[in-house]
């Protein structure tokens, strides 16, 4: 699938959850293997279950309709935060584009 990356989530995904929360609204860009930009915004930072010892939470992105990106890992750059990997899902869609969401359940030391 263009765009598809293989590897290891980097620094946006060791980001704390206070720092997408902060940037909430904003735009990250995704470059697909072919060299198209997409635009994705972050709509949403949503707490999951956490504890002393874990993290959880889901960041969810508004995509366009085209192109549909599927699940799988995609590189993501943003002017303020840290590029790095994040692995999307499409979870849902609208008349205007699609939602792909990315969830963190994370280890706390």
């Amino acid at each position: 699938m263009p765009g598809l990356r293989t590897g290891i989530t980097d620094m946006l995904g060791a980001l704390p959850k206070t720092s997408f929360a902060e940037n909430l609204n904003s735009l990250f860009r995704l470059v697909l293997q072919d060299s198209t930009v997409v635009d994705l915004e972050l709509i949403e930072v949503k707490d999951g279950r956490t504890t002393p010892r874990q993290e959880q939470f889901s960041l969810f992105f508004r995509g366009p309709l085209e192109p549909f990106l599927g699940q799988g890992l995609f590189r993501l750059e943003h002017d303020r935060l840290e590029s790095g990997d994040l692995f999307l899902v499409p979870v849902e869609r609208l008349d205007t584009g699609f939602i792909y969401q990315a969830v963190f359940n994370r280890t706390l030391a």
